[in-house]
């Protein structure tokens, strides 16, 4: 054996060991962090926004179904996959099926997640319109139906996922390449750049509302006292909840539009077929993206806590009657 060989042979073995470590400890620190802050503050964000103080404002519901999805989320992927890479537990080894709920529930929960708070753009968009009309499709009733139809269209759109994913050598994933294929170009547009333009458009278009609103309250007469404490007081509730949505859209594009590019890639270079080093250097790469996806969702409830001081207040409320005073 040459000396060549010996000395990539070694190369191979560090990168091996380095890659094994980094994607421990990124699972155990990231993972973990985004599991206990993520499932606290989704509990808390519902809470919250159960409160009187919130009614039943349509926005406040599409955050309380962003949250119940994104529990979803840490439950059956962020505590998995902390689990399977930063533990050791051999999560692939146990079921087939279980490898395929397990996806089913997060690419469901995932969704909604997305789209409520989609929905939940297109909500501002029509409560802060100047058209009576459109104000009136910014109601509690009919954000009920869209949380509901939103989840029965998810929930059997994603069937698909219990069918094409499967275990093969302890790896639960797609292992047909073109059924691959397939899918990484459906999750690069619906989960990628599909979002993007609905958010921003209404996004844009809120933001316009609001600022013809303010030009119209400028220039219409000065109301009487009471009226005008009643008024202020409403706007600063809907202005909070605009600026909490917005952050919450940042975010989103932010960490969650890398993981379907890459997704793309891993298709394109049939990751099916990597082995050492480079096969641990695309789990490491992968479960890092994916890390992006959950620190966004943990980052939801820090979110709102710096945006929002009705937030904060109903939450200090919350802390004092039920957990201080009781116990």
């Amino acid at each position: 054996m040459s000396n060549t060989t010996i000395v990539d042979i070694d190369n191979e073995t560090r990168l091996i060991s380095l890659f094994t470590f980094l994607i421990k400890i990124f699972s155990q620190c990231l993972d973990g962090f985004a599991w206990i802050i993520g499932t606290i503050g989704a509990i808390c964000i519902c809470l919250v926004f159960s409160q009187p103080a919130f009614g039943k404002n349509s926005c406040a519901m599409y955050f309380i179904a962003l949250s119940i999805s994104q529990m979803f989320v840490f439950q059956f992927a962020v505590f998995i996959r902390m689990i399977q890479y930063g533990y050791g537990v051999p999560v692939n080894s146990v079921s087939p099926w279980f490898c395929k709920i397990r996806y089913y529930i997060f690419y469901v929960a995932a969704a909604n997640a997305r789209y409520n708070l989609i929905f939940a753009s297109v909500d501002r968009y029509f409560c802060s319109s100047p058209n009576l009309l459109r104000r009136r499709l910014s109601s509690s009733k009919i954000a009920v139906r869209v949380i509901t139809m939103n989840c029965v269209i998810w929930l059997l759109f994603y069937i698909q996922v219990l069918i094409i994913f499967d275990v093969d050598n302890d790896k639960c994933r797609i292992h047909v390449v073109q059924l691959m294929t397939y899918f990484s170009f459906y999750i690069t547009v619906e989960n990628g750049f599909f979002p993007i333009v609905p958010m921003l458009l209404f996004g844009i278009l809120t933001i316009q509302n609001i600022r013809q609103s303010r030009r119209r309250v400028r220039g219409s007469e000065r109301p009487n006292r009471s009226q005008s404490i009643t008024n202020s007081r409403i706007t600063r509730k809907e202005m909070q909840l605009h600026r909490m949505l917005a952050n919450q859209v940042i975010l989103y594009l932010i960490l969650n539009v890398p993981y379907p590019i890459y997704t793309v890639y891993r298709s394109y270079i049939r990751v099916g077929t990597l082995s050492g080093s480079r096969a641990l250097t695309d789990t490491f790469i992968n479960n890092l993206l994916y890390d992006l996806i959950y620190f966004g969702y943990a980052l939801t409830f820090f979110n709102f806590i710096l945006t929002s001081d009705i937030f904060r207040k109903e939450l200090t409320q919350i802390i004092k009657t039920k957990l201080i005073y009781r116990c």
